[in-house]
């Protein structure tokens, strides 16, 4: 019988190493439990370099809280979209018509409260109305007439184009009445005793990191209850860890200035309900389905026809809040609205982990990849980066990102 048996106890190691090969163990715990799950933290820890990179390059400018505030109010049209748009490409379709239709809607909300004098809310109730009928009508020639999304999306494209111009007669309108701007340009009010932070945002930002600790535990739990597989528990609150710091900052950022924007508050409500559904709900799990395998989808009675309908019902329904808050924050409607707002949709639901063959995706994926163009622009707007290098930074930003998804199939499949 061979004797030849390595001792790897911690008593076998050299002297002074122990702490060593510990810190060293969970170290390469660490990196692999990171490479494992690449898909879910590569982007996020792209937005945090990102991050890093323009505050030291702006001397730290990018991390002004009058800088932040900006920051949100400028990209909530495209975050607000991306989030339609990932389920969209989820589904295993795109959508081209996003950027003309969030232009109608601002021409049409123009049209009814400036020169009809309708009050807002109820303009606002008809013009995400007209989304989600546009919505719905693509998605009827998508779904049970069975042409391409590309063609269907890319005629709705021109259509609503048109149809804006012919609203405003190729003029630009407004202004819009107060409680409309607000949407775009208002922030949550004062309240409670006088401090140097906006009170209510603070309390809004304790709020968010216990409901981000309980879901994160809750979900983690359910995972293990059902004996799916879960990231290392170091792994795990490390990332906890992150996410509360960056919530912490973020919510002192906000509350030294004016305080949260109300568009912020829209958006995290969307961010929670469409995160759930598609965890928790069935309608999301066949949003999946029929992305990831439509024949097994179909033979598992999941009625695809119906669930891509209202995919794009909702997209409609997204784009005209969109449409909402871009033409508030303008304070107008003007013909040229939209222009490429599709293409910047289409590339944070990529950037944040979409998958070109669809099936593969989630909400947050889609925040943290708007976050990461609207960090990219609003970083290169700060070293005065001209508009011909931001495009081509993006682009490169974008084949990046889904080199890396291509990469990371090949990977997982080998």
């Amino acid at each position: 019988m061979s004797t030849d048996v390595t001792d790897k106890s911690p008593a076998a190691a050299p002297p002074g190493k122990g702490g060593g090969a510990a810190g060293g163990g969970l170290l390469r715990l660490v990196l692999d439990g990171l490479r494992r799950n690449m898909r879910q933290y590569g982007m996020l820890l792209a937005l945090g370099l990102i991050v890093a990179v323009f505050a030291v390059w702006t001397d730290g400018d990018l991390l002004l809280p009058r800088n932040v505030s900006n920051l949100v109010l400028q990209n909530s049209y495209v975050l607000v979209l991306a989030i339609g748009m990932m389920l969209v490409i989820i589904a295993g379709h795109i959508d081209l018509s996003v950027g003309s239709l969030t232009a109608f809607v601002g021409a049409f909300a123009a049209v009814l409260t400036v020169e009809h004098q309708v009050p807002w809310p109820v303009a606002v109730v008809l013009c995400l109305a007209a989304g989600a009928l546009a919505g719905a009508a693509q998605g009827f020639f998508i779904a049970y007439l069975g042409i391409p999304s590309f063609i269907v999306t890319l005629a709705g494209m021109l259509i609503f184009r048109g149809f804006t111009e012919i609203l405003l007669q190729g003029q630009t309108l407004g202004p819009f009445p107060d409680g409309l701007q607000k949407i775009g340009n208002g922030f949550l009010p004062e309240a409670g005793p006088h401090t140097n932070y906006h009170n209510i945002t603070l309390l809004l930002g304790l709020a968010l990191i216990v409901f981000v600790v309980v879901q994160e535990f809750r979900d983690r739990g359910r995972q293990q209850e059902f004996s799916l597989e879960v990231v290392p528990r170091n792994i795990f609150l490390l990332k906890l860890v992150a996410i509360v710091a960056a919530i912490l900052v973020v919510t002192m950022l906000l509350a030294s200035y004016k305080g949260a924007p109300i568009v912020l508050l829209i958006l995290g409500a969307l961010v929670v309900g469409y995160g759930y559904v598609m965890r928790n709900s069935v309608f999301g799990r066949h949003i999946y389905a029929i992305g990831g395998n439509l024949p097994a989808a179909k033979l598992s009675g999941v009625k695809d026809k119906k669930v891509t309908f209202f995919v794009f019902l909702n997209m409609g329904a997204l784009a005209a809040l969109a449409g909402l808050a871009i033409a508030a924050r303008l304070n107008a409607a003007s013909p040229k609205a939209g222009l490429n707002y599709e293409l910047e949709a289409i590339a944070s639901a990529f950037i944040g982990g979409a998958s070109m063959s669809g099936g593969v995706g989630t909400v947050l994926g889609a925040i943290i990849g708007g976050l990461v163009l609207g960090v990219l622009n609003n970083g290169m707007n700060l070293l005065s980066v001209g508009t011909d290098w931001q495009q081509v930074i993006k682009g490169f930003a974008l084949l990046a990102a889904v080199g890396f998804d291509v990469w990371n199939k090949r990977k997982s499949g080998s």
